[in-house]
């Protein structure tokens, strides 16, 4: 028995025969003729560069060339500030996968595996594979040391994948133009870069390229999830000649610093970031050339992110994809006269980070708001209508990917470790950036991002700001969870 809408009671009517063949010719409304087909379930795209900053097009770079990447951003959500949870590979990746932020997962340092310290976690990847997805690892997406390693398996996590594939490749040993700028440093740190000839079939990020490619062909059918981590612009910088021609070296200006700049900066932050200070001993010309072997790789890595876009795009599969592409941590580029990463200043913090959901309301413009690299779990999830488990740190960006300029999270925060017992913890808000250090060295640094951006001027030093630097250091401590969004 049903209502009618003064809400007296009616007897049901009896849909005749001939009303019933009728609605299914017509798909008429109304009619319980079928049961509904359910939507297809949602792919992810997990796109990683490693040691990738915010010189990129879609971030406003002037030189930089990065189109895919950049219509990526158009058909999803930019987010401007982004921050990693550790700034060093190993870490920062064991963060993003599982969900737990470095104190959470006890890993600190790189070459270590997920279960050597969390035996029973379910990854992100896993958590995908348990729902009936296809998981499928090309290229680096846990730890993996560049260039020793490229090609080996060392600290992969084989429950997270159902094809698990590092591609060899030729790194430092390709044949063609290069130079070290920076001898005497090891191939893992060395601004050594390579131009070479041809289209790079025999590099490990061309190969992990195809791989996707091929997954995302044959599994039009299956939901899949694709972890595809490319190695550029990690050094070695390598990358075709043709990418290298993008730069001529008289158009590239190396970043300039007072030269009192680090007279404030703490002794722990020096021994951190260690033989990466002083401009790695390079002059101007080494310098141009360090950023333009970097530019290229950028370049170089934004062609293959296409290839596999437009594999996406022409298999049919985008409007049921989600694609998320980061970057585990920043990179300096001379600034502070640092080059690299293991700093807690914001050029190594900050990441790039581009979510591009199917039907989002907010996609193709970007976000101001404070996120972190452990709420990716979380988002993928949520998108894709999986229940994570309870042990996240994170918050999904969902809200964020409809409402890109609602307000979110309080604060950002990013940690680093050094040998001899340092720890360093910063504190990112809309406005400033917080950094204490423990330890052997302990100290503070305050940076106000309204009249600072770059970072030169240490409040922490100024009597005149010790209120602010009394309510960052209670932002600190308030901790991750005192910052979240609020619904």
């Amino acid at each position: 028995m049903a209502k009618t809408d003064a809400g007296n009671l009616t007897m049901p009517r009896t849909i005749t025969r001939r009303e019933w063949l009728a609605g299914l010719a017509a798909g008429a409304p109304g009619l319980l003729i079928a049961k509904k087909t359910a939507p297809p379930r949602l792919n992810v795209l997990f796109i990683a560069s490693d040691d990738c900053n915010n010189v990129l097009g879609c971030y406003g770079h002037p030189l930089v060339r990065t189109p895919n990447i950049d219509r990526l951003a158009g058909r999803g959500v930019r987010f401007d500030r982004a921050y990693c949870q550790f700034p060093l590979c190993g870490p920062s990746r064991a963060s993003i996968l599982s969900g737990m932020r470095p104190d959470a997962t006890r890993i600190w340092e790189n070459q270590i595996a997920v279960r050597e310290t969390m035996p029973d976690v379910v990854t992100l990847p896993q958590l995908f594979r348990n729902n009936g997805y296809l998981a499928a690892r090309h290229g680096k997406m846990y730890h993996m040391d560049v260039p020793a390693s490229v090609g080996t398996s060392k600290w992969d996590d084989p429950a997270s994948w159902d094809v698990a594939v590092s591609p060899p490749g030729l790194e430092n040993k390709t044949p063609g133009q290069g130079r070290n700028a920076t001898p005497g440093h090891n191939q893992g740190n060395a601004m050594h870069w390579i131009a070479f000839r041809g289209d790079g079939n025999d590099q490990a990020d061309d190969r992990a390229a195809q791989g996707a490619e091929e997954v995302v062909a044959a599994n039009t059918a299956k939901p899949w999830f694709i972890g595809l981590g490319f190695l550029r612009p990690h050094v070695p910088l390598v990358a075709p000649e043709r990418f290298f021609d993008l730069y001529p070296l008289d158009s590239i200006k190396p970043v300039e610093n007072p030269a009192n700049d680090r007279d404030d900066i703490p002794r722990a932050s020096e021994i951190t970031i260690n033989t990466r200070a002083n401009d790695m001993g390079m002059n101007y010309r080494d310098k141009q050339e360090a950023l333009r072997g970097y530019y290229a790789s950028i370049s170089y890595m934004d062609s293959l992110v296409g290839r596999v876009l437009d594999r996406v795009d022409k298999t049919g599969q985008a409007s049921r994809t989600v694609v998320v592409f980061w970057s585990d941590h920043g990179w300096h580029l001379g600034e502070h006269f640092r080059w690299q990463k293991r700093s807690l200043f914001e050029e190594s913090a900050r990441v790039p980070l581009i979510v591009a959901a199917p039907g989002a309301k907010g996609n193709g413009r970007a976000s101001p708001a404070l996120v972190e690299l452990v709420d990716l779990y979380p988002s993928a999830a949520e998108l894709c209508g999986l229940k994570p488990p309870s042990t996240l740190e994170g918050q999904s960006l969902a809200p964020l990917l409809d409402n890109p300029a609602r307000p979110w999270k309080k604060a950002a925060f990013t940690q680093v470790a050094a040998p001899g017992g340092i720890v360093g913890r910063a504190v990112r808000t809309d406005r400033y950036r917080y950094i204490r250090w423990e330890g052997p060295h302990p100290d503070e640094e305050l940076y106000d991002h309204r009249n600072d951006p770059r970072e030169f001027t240490n409040l922490a030093r100024d009597d005149a700001r010790a209120s602010d630097v009394r309510a960052m250091r209670a932002v600190l401590d308030a901790g991750w969870r005192a910052a979240r969004a609020g619904p």
